[in-house]
């Protein structure tokens, strides 16, 4: 397999002027995202520029490394910022074309590439996962039962439906990811086959080629009965691998072909090559909310499977592309990835009575009720519940190194949040960029 191709970055663009100061600037033309004065769109400059304030402080106290913030409204970019360090042990300042680890941000990626090949009539989404996938027939559940004593113990037993491609895309499969699941004999499974490395190497399962992963997943007993639990899960690896039987594709390709190409994402994959490498961003060595040493993945170097659930890269200029391109109803530059009828079906709720959820998407995202799942985003059901401002109808999702996106259909924006900052204390900030945006709304 010949190494995937990343395009090369565009020219410079500038940003926006006010009265007192100018609005940060952004280093490439973003395309059909053209630039505007906050007050065109119904955004106050002033206001917008709280985020800058508020994000320099966390910076200047140690907490953050850096980050690069994009805001657009009705389709025009009306915020854009650079702050901090990209780097902070070489004194390297932030750039707009930093390049972020995105961890959990790479499943929206390849939730749209499954659904494309939902719209080619190769995969449906009540297909059986081993239709792609034989080793994913015959399932077994690990069942817990407390004992008189007050102890747990664990009992397989058989699956009883086979794990669909669309329990895959909303977290309803019985998957787990080791990090996160209170099942002991799974957790220690998953660790024993190398999904994780506590403590080491979170979220890191580059080193095994797809049919490994495959093999030794399909042996591991489901934490849950398939569809009936909303647990966050290495779900969307194993759609990447169904996605790679599905088309005869590597992931990275399908991805590269069928959107980062067409969206002009030039800076996104799956690692980062030579020639781009000293603009990756890099955490501080020790979190500073719990003194723990960082660590995160090493993408320098082409993987043995390109993660679907956690190993992708990007920049806060692509990652707007797409989700201006998921507003627009899948379609940018003139460009269709995806029809509209295929964005609602995505951005509706899949959980429903018949799915439970314990712990809410929400919980798990900002430490906040108020939102359901849908095929690869968290879905805002009301205005109300949430402790975030925001709309109905709106979705997200977010990274483990700290990044976060959401798309608001009704206000029409797109916020993109990218730092490296895997810290227990990640919500906070992503809770903290979503309020200065809505603060700024002046229409």
């Amino acid at each position: 397999m010949c190494r995937w191709k990343i395009l090369a970055t565009t020219a410079l663009a500038a940003m926006l002027v006010a009265a007192t100061a100018v609005l940060p600037v952004s280093p490439r033309e973003l395309h059909a995202l053209a630039t505007a004065t906050p007050e065109q769109v119904g955004m106050s400059v002033e206001r917008l520029g709280r985020i800058t304030t508020m994000l320099k402080k966390e910076i200047a106290d140690g907490k953050l490394p850096g980050a690069v913030v994009m805001v657009a409204r009705k389709g025009t970019i009306v915020y854009s910022d650079a702050i901090g360090f990209q780097d902070k042990g070489a004194e390297t300042p932030m750039k707009l074309d930093s390049i972020f680890r995105i961890y959990s941000m790479t499943k929206p990626l390849v939730s749209v590439a499954a659904m494309m090949l939902v719209e080619d009539g190769v995969i449906q989404l009540t297909d059986p996962v081993s239709k792609f996938l034989p080793a994913f027939k015959d399932m077994q559940v690990s069942v817990a039962s407390t004992g008189a004593d007050g102890k747990t113990t664990y009992t397989n037993v058989p699956a009883a439906k086979p794990i669909t491609v669309q329990d895959l895309l909303r977290h309803s499969a019985g998957l787990a990811y080791a990090e996160i699941t209170k099942n002991e004999p799974v957790k220690a499974a998953y660790v024993e086959a190398k999904f994780s490395q506590p403590g080491v190497h979170e979220y890191d399962s580059r080193d095994m080629t797809p049919a490994e992963q495959v093999a030794r997943m399909a042996k591991i007993p489901l934490i849950h009965q398939p569809a009936t639990m909303w647990e966050y899960s290495m779900a969307v690896d194993i759609l990447g691998r169904a996605i790679e039987a599905a088309s005869g594709k590597r992931l990275a390709v399908f991805l590269e072909e069928r959107l980062f190409k067409p969206l002009n994402m030039g800076d996104s994959g799956f690692w980062v090559p030579s020639s781009k490498i000293s603009r990756l961003a890099q955490p501080l060595p020790v979190d500073p909310a719990s003194g723990l040493k960082t660590s995160v993945l090493d993408v320098s170097a082409e993987p043995k499977n390109d993660s679907g659930g956690a190993g992708g890269v990007s920049t806060a200029t692509d990652y707007l592309r797409f989700g201006q391109m998921l507003l627009n109803g899948g379609e940018l530059d003139g460009v269709r990835v995806l029809s509209r009828s295929t964005i609602k079906l995505m951005t509706s709720d899949h959980l429903g009575t018949r799915v439970a959820m314990p712990l809410q998407p929400g919980e798990l995202l900002l430490g906040t009720p108020g939102y359901t799942f849908g095929l690869g985003f968290a879905v805002r059901q009301g205005d109300g519940v949430a402790g975030v401002p925001g709309s109905a109808g709106e979705f997200m999702w977010a990274g483990y190194a700290g990044t976060f996106f959401w798309v608001d259909p009704q206000e029409e924006i797109v916020g993109v949040y990218m730092t490296q900052a895997p810290s227990p204390i990640r919500a906070y900030y992503r809770k903290m960029f979503k309020a200065l945006v809505y603060q700024a709304l002046a229409d």
